[in-house]
């Protein structure tokens, strides 16, 4: 300052050398952002320096400026209502500026993180728009309580309405908020993906069609769509009969035989039949297992895998009418329940002598 003042007694050129040599440092910054580091960071492999460089070199050619506006502004010696009045409105522009620059910033990271499966599973392509909304509500509440500052406004009341209307929002919108939040974690969690297919406790299976923040929609076999809210779905028991170590389904064929039968004949039957269809998979190898010696039959039961749990229900006909008919020709009996009903008679003598003791015990 006692350079300027040597340089200038009058303030107002003191306030005018200070814009320009602000403005001149804006533009040598300038010139060193966007050719000396712009063409350091062209040359490395890495896309995401020159991004953040892009983001951020307008906000520090600005808020060279403004500062020096502000320190102009210090030096004219306004009077107070239209120093504060100035100064209030160059620290708005800068916090506008910064918090856009922020938020884009934000977004590139988040864009980051989603691409890498293997930071965080919470942040993905689904979830991506509803992180990038909880961003700029929090830049931009942020930002609006650093104006706030900046003006001297009191927020003691804002913050008391802001809480009692959160609170009746709250109550108002619970069922939506927890299907929200129920939905995030379990694209989080991941205990089914799209194209799975589940099971409920409640009886429904189908294939995951979509995966929302609010709801999850499941095909059935019937081509029927089943939106199920995520909240429900959050605090359910799911089958995911899609997961595990691979896509396989195993199905189980229960067949009882008659006693006094060749079970090594069976077993072969059993195989042969497996064996002779392409949607049962060769690996793992279908099997037999002799389960137990039942009330009238030796119960038996077929393993097999399909590649896929939706071919369950076609191939389990399949193969109930094939080893049916192979046993048929084979002349292997399948037991079945029977009942034998004996009718006893009752004589005249029987029936006078009943009545007799009726009569006594009156």
């Amino acid at each position: 300052m006692e350079v300027l003042a040597g340089i200038a007694p009058n303030r107002y050129l003191q306030a005018l050398l200070l814009i320009l040599f602000f403005l001149g440092l804006a533009k040598l910054v300038d010139v060193i952002l966007t050719r000396v580091v712009k063409g350091w960071l062209e040359k490395t492999s890495i896309k995401v320096d020159d991004q953040v460089l892009e983001i951020f070199h307008k906000p520090v050619f600005l808020s060279i400026i403004l500062f020096g506006l502000a320190l102009a502004t210090e030096k004219l010696g306004f009077p107070e209502t239209i120093s504060f009045i100035t100064l209030g409105c160059l620290k708005t522009i800068a916090i506008f500026y910064w918090a856009l620059a922020a938020t884009r910033f934000l977004r590139l990271l988040l864009n980051l993180v989603s691409r890498d499966k293997s930071w965080f599973n919470l942040i993905q392509d689904r979830t991506l728009p509803l992180f990038n909304n909880l961003l700029i509500l929090l830049v931009s509440g942020l930002s609006i309580y650093i104006v706030f500052l900046v003006w001297n406004i009191d927020l003691t009341a804002w913050v008391a309405s802001a809480g009692i209307l959160g609170l009746a929002i709250s109550f108002a919108a619970k069922d939506t908020l927890a299907n929200l939040f129920s939905g995030v974690f379990i694209m989080a969690d991941a205990p089914y993906q799209l194209g799975d297919f589940i099971v409920l406790d409640s009886g429904e299976r189908g294939d995951v069609t979509n995966i929302g923040i609010r709801s999850t929609r499941i095909l059935t076999r019937d081509d029927v769509e089943i939106t199920v809210p995520n909240s429900i779905m959050g605090n359910s028991k799911i089958t995911n009969e899609a997961g595990g170590r691979h896509e396989k389904f195993r199905i189980r064929v229960k067949v009882g035989v008659a006693y006094g039968s060749d079970i090594d004949k069976v077993h072969q039957i059993l195989l042969d039949v497996a064996s002779g269809f392409l949607d049962v998979c060769k690996t793992p190898e279908p099997r037999v297992r002799f389960r137990a010696f039942g009330n009238s039959s030796l119960d038996h039961e077929l393993l097999c895998w399909v590649s896929k749990p939706v071919l369950r229900g076609k191939v389990l006909h399949l193969l109930n009418t094939a080893v049916y008919k192979r046993f048929m020709e084979q002349g292997i009996e399948i037991p079945f329940p029977q009942q034998d009903i004996h009718i006893r008679s009752v004589s005249t003598d029987d029936q006078t002598r009943d009545q007799t003791d009726d009569k006594i015990i009156q």
